[in-house]
């Protein structure tokens, strides 16, 4: 008897609050529900329509504008099924004092079109403080269908094609346990942004020109760490203004690699300063660990870097300073590059030369330190060497290929 008027209650209470949910959450206005003290806002409630091929573009702006516009706990929920989106920008700044959490369970899947894209991003936030994305779900670039529009290998100056997901102005986010694949063009580009963590990330488009699977640009303190990446460009690039980058417990391949650039290609480039790669893994990639500058750069600088701990199985350039990159002009790189120590990098190669620094006659490396680097050819027929200009390097521990 008393069980059952304590039910009795429960419905009681429900039917004057609004309505309660199967779990004892209650109604919390329009496509809302509170539970535990978070409040939660179902795309589906805001008419987003999962296994169709109609977008559901709108219905997710939606979703996102009402989290944004709450003061208290939210969570966007994205349950299981498959999305349909154009470009879809989450828009801030938001009024919570905690970040809200997008709840990522289903796949969302880019349209076709790429008139659908006139901005950089697919998916783009936007003066964001405060985000949790997260929920195991996947983000699928469908970039089969516009990388024949890439002609970035032929046309220095080309267009890129969206970032799958597009960071602008974000501070303190948390980027975990989603998978991005076969994006148009990077699958994640973090841009004047701070305090960003990402971990726990599958990024998979091995076939795709220019898919970078982590681009950071004019940023402070972004860290990378426990992901798997096979893309067709770089693994993890960091450009112009980047300041206290970590990545760390990296899988990269196949790939272009972990490189620090390209770098000097636009007029008045922010320095990159403080970058640590360390616990990384290699896997049949086209280069290792590269720094790469164009010619005719105006001045600038990259210093503070650390290689560390850095295993390589056949890859073709383990270790690349490249100041003339992507163009044939006789006038050097100003990109000035100092401080980079190269500690305990060892595997093997399908390349003779195992170390190439190339450097700017103008503006020499500076400072450049190599520590225990063993590298062995996969071939016996040639011989392990370096190749080194406009450089000077000290020399500790263990050397294989013989220093410059």
């Amino acid at each position: 008897m008393a069980m059952r008027t304590n039910v009795i209650v429960v419905l009681i209470l429900c039917s004057a609050l609004a309505s309660c949910d199967a779990a004892g959450g209650q109604q919390a206005g329009h496509g809302s529900l509170v539970e535990r003290g978070v409040t939660t806002f179902n795309v589906l409630s805001f008419g987003a329509k999962p296994g169709k091929q109609e977008e559901s573009t709108e219905a997710f702006i939606k979703a996102w504008r009402a989290a944004c516009d709450f003061n208290g706990n939210a969570r966007v929920l994205i349950p299981p099924g498959v999305y349909k989106l154009s470009e879809t920008i989450f828009q801030g700044p938001c009024k919570s004092k905690t970040p809200i959490t997008v709840l990522l369970q289903g796949t969302l899947q880019a349209v076709s079109d790429i008139s659908a894209y006139p901005g950089k991003g697919w998916i783009s936030l936007d003066e964001v403080d405060g985000l949790i994305l997260t929920g195991g779900g996947t983000i699928d670039g469908q970039g089969q269908a516009v990388w024949p529009y890439n002609d970035c290998k032929t046309n220095p100056d080309c267009a890129h094609l969206p970032a799958s997901l597009y960071f602008t102005k974000v501070k303190n986010a948390k980027i975990k346990s989603i998978h991005l694949m076969n994006s148009m063009g990077f699958h994640m580009h973090v841009t004047w942004s701070y305090l960003i963590r990402l971990h726990s990330l599958k990024i998979t488009s091995p076939d795709g020109p220019n898919t970078d699977g982590l681009h950071i640009s004019k940023s402070n303190t972004v860290k990378v760490s426990r992901s798997v990446i096979q893309t067709g460009d770089d693994c993890v690039s960091v450009g112009q203004g980047s300041t206290n980058i970590t990545i760390n417990q990296i899988t990269c391949g196949p790939g272009h690699g972990i490189s620090v650039g390209s770098l000097g290609k636009l007029p008045n480039e922010q320095d990159v300063q403080g970058l640590i790669v360390k616990n990384c893994t290699l896997l049949g990639t086209t280069n290792g660990i590269r720094i790469k500058t164009y010619p005719a750069s105006g001045p600038s600088r990259a210093s503070g870097i650390l290689f560390k701990d850095i295993i390589m199985y056949n890859v073709k350039n383990p270790i690349v300073i490249d100041q003339n990159y992507g163009s044939d002009s006789s006038k050097p790189s100003l990109v000035r590059i100092s401080d980079v120590v190269y500690q305990n990098i060892k595997g093997t190669t399908i390349s003779p030369v195992a170390i190439s620094l190339l450097c700017s006659s103008q503006v020499p490396c500076n400072n450049v330190h190599f520590h225990n680097i063993n590298l062995q050819l996969t071939s016996n027929i040639q011989k392990l060497s370096s190749t080194c200009s406009n450089v000077k390097v000290q020399y500790t521990g263990l050397q294989n290929p013989p220093p410059c």
